[in-house]
């Protein structure tokens, strides 16, 4: 047996075609092989809520073992699971190549996709996951559906509380008027051709769906720093990446939007384009999940395929940029310094803290680096049953944020940093001044150091 950590984790298909994935028998197997383990081990217990719950059903068990603790209270082990994928990424010292071979985030995936299967997913939340159509509804009428959802709003979120599950103080991304592939095609850059990378790289920026409807500023800026340093990009959006999905244990609807991305996308791999990811978590689907969920054989398998090996997430694009051609000048400091969250799924594709190498290319940066979960957690942290405790998940990054005393506070993950500003606000001193903090991108922040406006 090798010992745990000495190889790097390794992630095997989710075989979701297979009918012994639905086997209910099977699964409860694996699920009680996998808690065992847990439960033997514990270093995942400061994670999330998912390993307190499981220790604290062990330990209530008459002999405090797992074989007392009853197969229907594993629900409220995986329902407190936020996918953030960090306990197989960074905490577990069995994920394969260790032959236990646990991936406690794909298990939590299985009983969902079981569940799914079995009683369908509940209607409020498949509403509020279908992230396309929400925002071509929203947008013809953004100031409306922002007034809407804002959570001083104190007529309408009851209303949502009460119809859809959804927390009314919980923040909600607001939409935009004019997309991002709206706004890319109306407004043109022009390259720089004195920059260092002139001539020698063109990207497509997949617009995501939270860059698209909801923070097109990322994109924009984006695209302003790919210009500048002479790099020719087009911003193309052909669906989203299925997260939302998968977090429900959808896995036949991840694996259509996988295969109508891919298709729309590979015509650009072919020309010589990178393809750079906007948001952490599509990255991560493009790059590491779609390769485990398409088929093998399926008509859009090598797309898929060639898409993982042109993704980069944007930050991780920038760095490379600075490291082979160089960058344009330019940059100057950035007033106040910054907290950074590096996002969850940003780790979990294992490219090293990006962000923070990409905003230290700026001079005199002056980083307070936070790497731990925001606590949020895609749709799951806006539930009315979930907001509190990703506020408390949070936390630790709220007070860090906070006590660093630096003007910006930036994540990654664009519905992260308004949850950590929530946090923050829990945390300010009321008979204090509030704090005065902006959250914006790293991407944005880095535009802004060049002296571009979005």
């Amino acid at each position: 047996m090798r010992e745990g950590s000495l190889g790097a984790p390794v992630r095997h298909p989710l075989d979701w075609q297979n009918p012994d994935f639905y086997d209910e028998a099977k699964l409860d197997a694996e699920m009680r092989r996998v808690f065992d383990i847990c439960h033997g081990c514990r270093r995942c217990f400061n994670l999330c809520d998912s390993f307190p719950r499981l220790f604290d059903l062990v330990d209530q068990a008459g002999d405090a073992e797992l074989h007392g603790v009853p197969s229907d209270a594993f629900k409220g082990v995986v329902d407190a699971c936020t996918l953030c994928d960090l306990c197989f990424m960074t905490k577990c010292p069995y994920v394969p190549p260790h032959e236990w071979a646990l991936d406690f985030p794909h298990l939590m995936v299985r009983h969902r996709a079981v569940e799914a299967k079995k009683n369908g997913v509940p209607f409020a939340l498949k509403q509020l996951t279908q992230t396309d159509r929400n925002g071509a509804l929203a947008r013809p009428v953004a100031a409306i559906a922002n007034w809407a959802s804002a959570e001083t709003n104190s007529l309408t979120r009851p209303l949502l509380e009460q119809v859809a599950g959804v927390h009314r103080d919980a923040h909600l991304p607001r939409f935009t008027g004019k997309t991002l592939t709206m706004r890319a095609k109306a407004e043109p850059l022009a390259l720089n051709r004195d920059a260092p990378a002139f001539g020698k790289r063109k990207a497509v920026l997949y617009a995501t769906c939270s860059g698209n409807y909801n923070t097109p500023s990322i994109g924009m800026a984006a695209r302003a720093i790919l210009a500048r340093n002479g790099v020719e990009s087009e911003v193309v959006y052909p669906g989203c990446c299925g997260m939302p999905q998968l977090e429900q244990g959808d896995l036949a609807r991840v694996d259509g939007k996988a295969a109508t991305v891919a298709t729309a996308l590979a015509p650009w791999i072919d020309q010589g384009y990178d393809v750079i990811a906007l948001v952490p978590s599509c990255a991560l689907m493009l790059k590491l999940e779609w390769p485990l969920i398409a088929p093998k054989g399926a008509p859009h398998r090598a797309a898929v395929e060639k898409l993982a090996q042109a993704t980069y997430d944007v930050s991780e694009y920038i760095v490379d940029i600075a490291r082979k051609e160089g960058l344009a000048p330019g940059l100057e400091p950035l007033p106040g310094g910054v907290a950074l969250h590096i996002a969850c799924h940003a780790r979990a594709q294992n490219i090293g803290q990006k962000a923070a190498e990409m905003l230290r290319l700026i001079p005199k940066a002056d980083l307070k680096v936070i790497e731990r979960c925001s606590g949020h957690g895609g749709s799951w942290g806006v539930l009315t049953e979930n907001f509190p405790l990703a506020l408390k998940v949070g936390k630790p990054v709220a007070a860090q944020a906070l006590a660093s005393g630096k003007r910006f506070v930036a994540s990654e993950c664009p519905i992260a940093g308004p949850h950590i500003m929530q946090g923050i606000e829990r945390l300010a001193d009321p008979e204090a001044p509030a704090p005065a903090l902006e959250n914006l991108h790293p991407v944005e922040l880095f535009a802004r150091a060049y002296g571009i406006a979005v």
